[in-house]
């Protein structure tokens, strides 16, 4: 039996990939114990995942994340456990070019997870406080020094710089929803149980419900006439939101394109609005509505940010 086996079995205590959910996860077993961090730092062929994805594991051996499909999570936690009575960070290979026979990627690929021992918590929690300020953020992991430290100035991508492995943290999406009926509840509901940040947009007061869109939202228009639409565009087409989808035919656009037009909005502006909204056409009914612009939200922003 080796020294792995002999520690405590690991246990998944959390369902989730979402980095806030695994940061608090750290804290909270920081202050009863040791607690360890496994990144996701190098693919050789395909992954589930993408590189900076996460694993967290307590000293207790429960554990949450992902860094595969589900396959090697366990054995993560192990090694993790195995780090701390060591003292050490450790990096573990695992598929191709592993050492673990027994553990095959469906993928065919290989991963490189870097397992890091926490020592100063207050790092994580800057990363945690700036991400639910919906601020973009980043951890920098620097293997043989066994540090890992906090930078507001995040890179586009994951990835190494020299020697250091740069984990880049974006804020959830946000929807805000314009609109009523059927379609908008549908939109409301799939969106939060998607795990959504979800905001009821104001027709009446377009500019307070605007101070909750930034770069990380989606704009969703659902009403069946242009006319109490275009108020809400004019505000919404000067926003950073990353996505803004209209309901309408063709036809439909066309005659929005020409009224806010004759409002004296530019065409560079109305070239960001999505419509007909929606990934897969034409839909017979909301729930399918919803699902296909939930679909396309979900597909340009990992256009524009990767995930």
């Amino acid at each position: 039996m080796s020294r792995v086996d002999r520690l405590q079995a690991p246990v998944q205590a959390l369902d989730t990939d979402k980095p806030e959910e695994i940061l608090d996860f750290v804290l909270a077993a920081s202050a009863q114990g040791k607690v360890a961090i496994a990144t996701l730092v190098g693919i050789e062929g395909g992954a589930a995942r993408a590189l900076g994805a996460l694993v967290a594991v307590a000293e207790d051996g429960r554990y949450c994340g992902f860094v595969s499909g589900g396959c090697v999570e366990a054995a993560v936690a192990a090694e993790a456990l195995a780090a701390m009575e060591d003292g050490r960070d450790r990096t573990v290979v695992f598929g191709r070019g592993s050492p673990y026979f027994d553990i095959a990627l469906p993928c065919g690929g290989g991963i490189t997870i870097a397992i890091h021992l926490i020592n100063d918590p207050d790092v994580l929690r800057t990363t945690l406080d700036r991400l639910r300020g919906r601020t973009p953020t980043a951890l920098r992991y620097c293997p043989s020094r066994q540090i890992l430290s906090h930078s507001s100035e995040p890179t586009i991508h994951a990835g190494w710089e020299d020697d250091v492995f740069i984990n880049v943290f974006r804020p959830d999406t946000r929807i805000v929803i314009f609109g009523h009926g059927n379609e908008a509840s549908s939109v409301e509901r799939l969106a939060a149980s998607s795990g959504y940040d979800v905001v009821v947009g104001n027709t009446r007061d377009v500019k307070q419900s605007q101070k909750a869109i930034d770069a990380f939202t989606a704009v969703v228009l659902l009403y069946h006439d242009i006319e109490p639409e275009s108020d809400v565009l004019r505000e919404v087409l000067h926003s950073p939101a990353f996505y803004i989808g209209a309901l309408g035919s063709r036809r439909t656009h066309e005659r929005r394109v020409e009224r806010l037009t004759g409002l004296g909005m530019q065409r560079e502006a109305l070239d960001r609005i999505k419509a007909p909204i929606g990934l897969f056409g034409p839909t017979k009914n909301s729930v399918s509505l919803a699902l296909s612009i939930l679909a396309e939200v979900a597909a340009i922003r990992i256009e524009a940010y990767g995930h």
